[in-house]
């Protein structure tokens, strides 16, 4: 496990990082560094190199070329990309987060117009867009995250992070075959990522493999443990699609605690309690979720997930059972 802190204080930075045996608590390698910004990314493959060594793993030439392509080229760009992608993936997503993303991650590209990673997080945030409905044209923008997705392999073949968000992109599409691809691309470009597992295992769900789905999604929780408040969503629901109520409940409770605003996880937990006939509770987490989102309508939610049609009759039927839907 890999921890540490970075300050700044005008143009020089602090970095410190430990790395850390999981299992033992035990340290297996420390160091400090007090550099000029303009050497950050000398510092971060000065940072890796040395992981690799405390871990004692052989990097394949591959694995060489891509830490050798990974840098980027302004570091205004990389600022702004930073500042971007951590407003998409925070736990807090709203349409004040969605417009700060767009505003950071489009600044990144006009200091650096072939920034791959910069275009597939513009994807990444407007297909959240498309799910929730922030800006004044959300039904546009599953075609944008499409047409930033496809300008992010266009800049970078080799980026995994593209290949990811395209494959996201087409699962909302419904086109299962393209986002498999995609998923498998990206698998190969970079078999730790926590993002194309993640991925796998959406499109385990919409293809009513829910089973298959679970132990792709838990990698993804372990090779990145950061992002669990998103995988615990996916993680329930695939309980849910498998019948297995009372593991999806436990999961989902768990992800509104970590994510208390979400109306997202409070629809699926809802239909797990109604299905497991604890009608009180899942009335009160209904409740809510209608205080959290007025305008919710389940209708329009589900004609924008990816799913087959008795999954979706899975989430109604337990809603029903609680008396949420006529």
């Amino acid at each position: 496990m890999l921890e540490g802190s970075i300050r700044r204080a005008g143009q020089r930075v602090r970095i410190t990082a430990q790395l850390i045996d999981a299992e033992t608590g035990g340290h297996l390698w420390a160091d400090r560094y007090d550099r000029d910004l303009t050497d950050i990314f000398e510092v971060q493959d000065d940072v890796t190199r040395r992981i690799v060594d405390a871990l004692k793993v052989t990097l394949s030439p591959a694995e060489q070329a891509r830490l050798a392509e990974s840098e980027p080229s302004n570091i205004d760009a990389y600022d702004s990309f930073l500042r971007g992608r951590e407003l998409m993936l925070g736990k807090e997503k709203n349409r004040a987060t969605f417009e700060g993303a767009i505003t950071f991650l489009k600044k990144a590209l006009t200091l650096d117009q072939n920034y791959s990673q910069a275009h597939a997080c513009l994807a990444f945030a407007h297909i959240f867009d498309y799910q929730n409905r922030w800006s004044d044209d959300p039904d546009n923008s599953l075609q944008l995250a499409k047409q930033y997705a496809q300008q992010a392999i266009e800049k970078d073949a080799n980026e995994p992070l593209a290949h990811c968000v395209a494959g996201l992109a087409a699962l909302f599409a419904r086109d299962v075959d393209h986002a498999k691809s995609e998923a498998d691309l990206a698998l190969r470009l970079n078999p730790n990522s926590a993002i194309a597992h993640n991925l796998l295992g959406n499109i385990c769900i919409s293809s009513g493999r829910p089973l298959e789905a679970i132990p792709a999604i838990e990698r993804a929780m372990r090779l990145d443990p950061a992002f669990t408040h998103q995988s615990l969503h996916f993680l329930g629901t695939a309980h849910l699609f498998a019948g297995k109520y009372e593991t999806a409940a436990a999961l989902l409770r768990q992800r509104i605690v970590l994510v208390p605003e979400t109306d997202f996880s409070r629809v699926a937990l809802a239909s797990a309690l109604g299905h497991l006939g604890q009608l009180d509770e899942a009335r009160r987490t209904w409740a809510e979720l209608k205080e959290i989102n007025p305008r919710y309508s389940f209708s329009e939610y589900i004609s924008r997930r990816p799913l087959r049609p008795e999954d979706a009759e899975r989430i109604a039927g337990g809603l029903a059972k609680a008396g949420l839907l006529s």
